[in-house]
């Protein structure tokens, strides 16, 4: 060690002044991957920790040049353990009389080191006091994660017992799901899953929901682990969980009005204090004609203790209910058989790096190139013919969009991509200036060739962080652009591909007409507006309790910008207030025209006519006033003005098919015109 090491006495107060508090030795901590575990014995307490008797608090005296490569753990006599502190501290060293609490409010992970003073850990000490005998050995565990880096030391370390230890939350019904999760003792790793018992219960739409009820979605067995990169810092975890079956394998469930599969997220929302930006993104994208992830609020208690307000949620799979593409088998390697389907992403490299290849091109801000990494088949899975021929498919879209003839629409990139889908997606991460946008959790997809074969981008991902959430890259600034990101020394980068398709005219009105069609529907500032309000009117009730097991509110939490409003309503109001302004300045700057004047006859748009479903791949319907009967002359035009079809139909009902099989993806721009009424609207084909 480059420290000069020292003893320091400890001098530790005890919290409360009947605290009875027995004191353990330290010793060298290995560098070498092991753990260790630093017993001390303790007697001569009421047999029972419980309600009245209980811990109170764990000090420690550490000296190590790297706080960060620590995880620290409290086990008790029956094995249950307590997460003090894990991977906090960064590159600063040291935990000089340092306490624990749970009931101080400001959480180790939100510290820095050198740590000294107190601190409430990583998960609730109270989890102890179960009723079990304390009179026996407790052991502090220490793990350096980080082996032949560096060495450090355990002083030494105490732990204190007295009468009216903290309590932790005790919930008894809930107007949400309540989901029950028992890992009998086992801490849960980030990977491998272990395996732990769940039970759901939901009685159904105004019906109250009790712990005490039977549970009626789910009983069974799970694997589960914790899941995130940034969020694994947070004291409330996320938790990736299979269904499984009592000999560990997967079965397919369907889960709370979802459709059956065996892969599910728990997601903690933990810096997002509305708990509201994922969901709100996956509904905003599953209402403009997207698969994305469904999801349900529910309330969760691990292992008895009470762990707040979560997402139950799908995670992005292929399978005919999420990511709907064929499955690739080890047939299939000629043909049309190799063509789909395949999912690919643009991503951090945590979470199981599914390998791939760089993008041909350097980004626009000069930083390293993006690698496209194979998300379905996964890499210990795909064959290398199929490996290639995804690559190489890439390898096409991105030459053609980098050429001299990009925008040409049967050699150019639209000859790749579904146009439709990409203009939603970026749609979408602009209006919620998504600081991760295009070059983090970004998805995009591959059907067959003999299904539409085209790149399908998203589903959408990971939000927890934008609409105003980050306090750098801009993310809290209501002005500019997500994907003219410009930060060269970060490591993950926007493909070229958001700016180069800024260039093409084409691209462009098709971005503006969907932009003006969706303000005056899903993404005018009442609509957004009212669902903050209806989701918070759900969440009233228990976001007090999550926010009394996690007192945040007025906190800071990264990447929380300033100022941090004091309560669950200013949370909710800064995010309307956010949003007003982040629309409103794409009302005024977001480029091209949407324009229906390429158009004959009069340019007025009668109100009254809709397209259903928009955006829509092969048919649509278009639906009518009553008082438009007979024969009509229907027009289709793109967002350039140019005629595309022009035919008489004949109108019986308030519903005309029409037919877009043959039509090149992007914005349409469709008339109806009968005597000397105009009727024009606009459909995504898709």
């Amino acid at each position: 060690m480059k420290h000069l090491v020292f003893f320091l006495a400890l001098l530790f107060f005890p919290y409360f002044m009947n605290a009875q508090t027995f004191t353990g030795s330290g010793g060298n901590i290995p560098d070498n991957g092991n753990s260790i575990r630093f017993p001390v014995a303790v007697s001569g307490l009421p047999s029972s920790l419980d309600s009245t008797f209980g811990l109170i608090n764990v000090c420690l005296n550490i000296v190590h040049p790297y706080d960060a490569d620590l995880e620290i753990w409290l086990v008790a006599p029956d094995s249950t353990y307590i997460e003090l502190s894990t991977g906090n501290g960064g590159s600063g060293n040291n935990y000089w009389n340092t306490c624990f609490y749970d009931t101080v409010p400001n959480f180790i992970s939100n510290g820095s080191a050198p740590f000294s003073g107190s601190y409430r850990p990583e998960s609730p000490m109270y989890n102890v006091n179960n009723g079990q005998d304390p009179n026996q050995s407790w052991q502090l565990l220490i793990h350096d994660t980080y082996p032949f880096a560096d060495a450090g030391i355990l002083l030494n370390w105490n732990i204190s017992f007295g009468s009216n230890p903290p309590q932790g939350l005790v919930l008894t019904s809930s107007n949400l799901p309540i989901i029950k999760i028992n890992t009998y003792g086992q801490a849960i790793p980030d990977d491998p899953k272990i395996s732990a018992r769940m039970e759901i219960i939901d009685n159904g739409p105004g019906i109250r929901n009790y712990t005490s009820d039977t549970p009626n979605v789910y009983n069974g067995f799970i694997g589960i682990e914790t899941r995130g990169s940034s969020s694994q810092m947070f004291p409330k975890k996320s938790f990736g969980l299979e269904t499984w079956d009592s000999s560990g394998a997967e079965i397919d469930t369907a889960l709370l009005g979802m459709p059956s599969e065996s892969d599910w997220i728990l997601n903690a929302n933990y810096t997002d204090k509305t708990l509201m930006r994922n969901v709100l993104s996956y509904d905003r994208s599953a209402a403009m004609g997207h698969y994305a992830s469904r999801t349900r609020y529910c309330e969760v208690i691990l292992n008895g203790q009470y762990q707040g307000v979560y997402i139950f949620m799908e995670k992005i799979k292929r399978d005919p209910g999420r990511v709907d593409i064929a499955r690739l088998t080890a047939a299939d390697t000629s043909g049309d058989d190799l063509t789909g389907g395949y999912i690919l992403k643009v991503d951090k490299f945590t979470g199981g790096s599914g390998g791939g290849w760089l993008s041909l091109y350097p980004p626009p801000s000069g930083g390293p190139q993006p690698t496209i990494q194979h998300e379905y088949p996964e890499l210990n899975q795909i064959l290398p013919v199929q490996a290639q021929y995804i690559e190489s498919y890439c390898d096409s879209f991105e030459i053609a969009l980098h050429g001299p003839n990009f925008s040409n629409p049967l050699s150019g990139y639209r000859k790749y991509i579904d146009v439709a889908s990409w203009a939603d997606y970026f749609l979408l991460n602009e209006l919620s200036k998504n600081v991760d946008g295009y070059r983090i959790s970004t998805y995009f997809y591959k059907k067959k060739d003999s299904d539409g074969g085209l790149l399908h981008m998203g589903p959408v991902w990971d939000y927890d962080i934008a609409w105003g959430n980050a306090n750098y890259y801009g993310g809290d600034v209501s002005s500019g652009y997500s994907y003219q990101f410009s930060n060269t020394g970060d490591g993950f980068q926007v493909p070229f591909w958001w700016s180069r398709l800024m260039l093409d005219p084409f691209w462009k009105n098709t971005v503006r007409c969907r932009w003006e069609d969706l303000r005056d529907s899903l993404l005018s500032t009442p609509t957004l507006h009212n669902w903050i309000d209806s989701v918070g009117n759900l969440l009233d009730e228990s976001q007090s309790r999550n926010f009394n097991m996690w007192p945040i509110l007025g906190v800071y939490v990264w990447p929380n910008p300033n100022p941090i409003p004091p309560d669950y309503a200013g949370v909710k109001q800064e995010l309307k207030n956010w949003i007003s302004a982040r629309a409103g300045w794409l009302d005024l700057n977001l480029p091209g025209t949407c324009s229906l004047s390429g158009l004959p006859g009069d340019t007025t748009m009668l109100t009254g006519m809709k397209a259903y479903p928009n955006p829509a791949a092969e048919e649509c319907w278009l639906l009518l006033p009553e008082s438009l009967q007979g024969p009509a002359q229907l027009r289709i035009c793109n967002v350039l003005g140019q005629e595309i079809s022009n035919g008489m139909v004949y109108v019986q009902g308030q519903k005309l098919p029409m037919d877009l099989r043959a039509l090149t993806s992007g914005m349409l721009l469709v008339e109806l015109q009968q005597n000397n009424r105009v009727y024009r609207t606009k459909v995504l084909k898709r």
